[in-house]
């Protein structure tokens, strides 16, 4: 088994556990990732060779922590979390999931871990989930710290009689279940219904008759690192990639241009992220070996530049994990000789590459961020290689959507490679050479300052929507109102052109569909591939609907100079929400379809739906 797909809809990048999320802010996405994700993991025979049990996490509602504060509060209506954050672990039950992990916050005041109404009412007989639900690391036991059990004793019975089938970490299973039964407080039949799910599972997995699954020396030294995984790797590495700015077309870089790599990641392992603890670093290529093996070691110019955090801040990072701090007596000089030095190594080259971003703690779980932006060392060390006037790529390293503006506006070339993994390095360099073309799409809005989060794109309108030219409207004085870069964005080496969008018919009868096509060429010689988008919006509604909702993508291959007309269907089911009375269904009126590269750049066109659902 593993403890995966994580399915929590995150609309803050403040919480660090948004690089978790196989959905970002997206309910739809989520339904997809989940669904495949457990299809993956679990085939047709959870018991072959090679599959594995998937655990969803954190039911429910994980990702709406308070202020992004990592285990804090969720607070929210009933519409709210069914119509969001609810559809994705409704697909990963749907799709078979085996088990559930419950979330560390409370759900309507009660913590997931103790909830009758979540993992019985909701999760058990609504839901009708049969699988093993477990908690989240000591979970049961904090229910004492959010002050709804006394003790350890009352946590084992409120989490038992509320479903939670086996206790992670805390213990108070296996100290206080048996009193509990043997006082009349738990009855038996309770306690077996946990054993028997617990037991079903091992025997979907074949555990009694080879107690010890997958288990096999032999096999691991072949998989492990084989070649063809290390080659699959790199090239789905590449596909995460999302380009987000490529002034003049300073990408791809030709292989006999002088290239000065910079920055703190330009010879640094540490591009794996949170919960990689036990990879073999050793045979992690960095971007400085890829770079020259890619175009030889007399065109890559190489200087760190700058550390990626300031002594004090990583100080921090590392006795939280209880290493011994940093400090040198000359740090300060040693910082004024690295920016000094990638100064002069720049001035020889004909482009820069920079390599700067988050610091690995500072993205996953307890990493929360007040402050969403780049280090103030690396961009002084930006701002000096700026002044310089050379074509400047930046490549950025993060576990969530960051503040990019001074960033952005300081560089030519901006690629978002998130914290790749063991391929990361090789990945990066096909983009970065033209040997791949970047398709990634952003799962999730990145702000124009990190007061305006939470933010995300299927927000609300307001009964005063934004308006530049008016005071008296949602909005805020000293940023604009959408974001820096959109749900949905990325772009590409090749020029895609949307155009001709058609809808079969203005009407649309509860039994019927509507078929929208819409004709998309790319205009290069390039070839490549493009994530097209549908979105719907409800324009009149008995309650507020947001302003665009993702229905559907397709991810397509193009030629250069190629026209494909891309079709989809609209059905009935698409239009389908949670009303004023708490019903799932559609209601008559007009709605609004929109079709392109991302949510915020598209096409449009209105049809009506004539008939509600009964």
């Amino acid at each position: 088994m593993n403890f995966s797909p994580m399915v929590d809809l995150v609309r803050d990048p403040r919480w660090g556990r948004v690089m978790e999320s196989v959905g970002g802010e997206d309910p739809y996405l989520g339904e997809i990732f989940a669904k495949t994700m457990i299809e993956a993991y679990q085939g047709e025979d959870i018991s072959k060779l090679g599959n594995a049990a998937a655990c969803v996490k954190h039911f429910a509602a994980y990702g709406a922590a308070e202020a992004g504060r990592d285990y804090n509060t969720v607070d929210m209506s009933e519409r709210e979390f069914r119509q969001y954050y609810l559809p994705a672990y409704q697909s990963a039950i749907k799709n078979g999931a085996e088990m559930i992990m419950t979330s560390f916050n409370t759900i309507n005041g009660i913590p997931a871990s103790v909830n009758q109404w979540l993992l019985r009412d909701l999760l058990r007989k609504e839901l009708g989930f049969k699988g093993i639900v477990i908690s989240d690391y000591s979970a049961i036991e904090e229910t004492i710290a959010h002050g709804v059990s006394k003790d350890k004793k009352e946590e084992a019975y409120k989490a038992i009689m509320a479903g939670v089938d086996i206790d992670m970490m805390s213990n108070v299973y296996s100290n206080h279940l048996k009193d509990l039964i043997e006082e009349g407080k738990v009855p038996e039949a309770v306690l077996d219904e946990s054993v028997l799910r617990v037991l079903t599972l091992k025997n979907k997995l074949g555990l009694f008759e080879n107690p010890y699954g997958n288990t096999n020396e032999e096999r691991e030294k072949k998989i492990l690192k084989s070649k063809e995984h290390l080659q699959k790797a790199r090239e789905l590495t590449a596909e995460t990639f999302v380009l987000l700015k490529n002034e003049k077309k300073v990408l791809p870089l030709k292989k006999d241009s002088k290239i000065a790599l910079i920055g703190p990641y330009a010879d640094n392992i540490a591009i794996l992220g949170s919960w990689s603890m036990f990879s073999d670093k050793a045979k992690i290529p960095t971007l400085k070996e890829t770079f020259e093996k890619m175009v030889g070691d007399e065109n890559v110019l190489y200087a760190k530049g700058s550390h990626i955090l300031e002594e004090k801040d990583l100080n921090h990072i590392l006795l939280e994990d209880g290493v011994p701090p940093i400090h040198t007596e000359d740090e300060k000089e040693k910082e004024k000789q690295m920016l000094k030095e990638a100064v002069e190594i720049a001035k020889k080259a004909d482009v820069i590459v920079l390599a700067i971003g988050e610091h690995y703690r500072q993205s996953g779980e307890a990493c929360s961020r007040a402050n969403i932006e780049i280090s103030q060392i690396q961009q002084n060390l930006l701002e000096e290689l700026g002044q310089l006037n050379k074509k400047m790529v930046t490549i950025l390293f993060n576990g969530r959507p960051l503040v990019l503006n001074h960033v952005a506006e300081k560089t030519d070339a901006l690629l978002e490679v998130w914290f790749p993994g063991t391929e990361g390095a090789n990945a990066i360099t096909d983009i970065v050479f033209g040997e791949v073309n970047p398709s990634g799409k952003l799962t999730m809005s990145f702000p124009q300052a990190t007061g305006q989060c939470p933010i995300y794109y299927n927000h609300y309108n307001t009964g005063r929507p934004h308006n530049k030219d008016f005071r008296y409207v949602s909005r805020y004085q000293d940023i604009p109102t959408e974001s820096y870069y959109p749900f949905g964005y990325g772009l590409s080496y090749s020029n895609f052109e949307y155009y001709d969008l058609r809808i079969s018919s203005k009407k649309m009868k509860k039994d019927s569909l509507i078929t929208l096509t819409v004709k998309v060429k790319n205009n290069s010689n390039i070839p490549g591939k493009e994530v097209i988008q549908l979105y719907l919006q409800d324009l009149v509604a008995s309650v507020v609907r947001p302003t665009k909702e993702l229905k559907g993508f397709k991810k397509v291959c193009f030629k250069p100079f190629e026209e494909k007309e891309i079709s989809f269907e609209i059905i009935p089911e698409m239009l389908r929400f949670w009303n004023e009375k708490m019903e799932y269904k559609a209601q008559i009126g007009e709605f609004k379809v929109f079709v392109g590269p991302n949510s915020r750049d598209t096409k449009e066109e209105v049809f009506e739906y004539l008939e509600a659902n009964e």
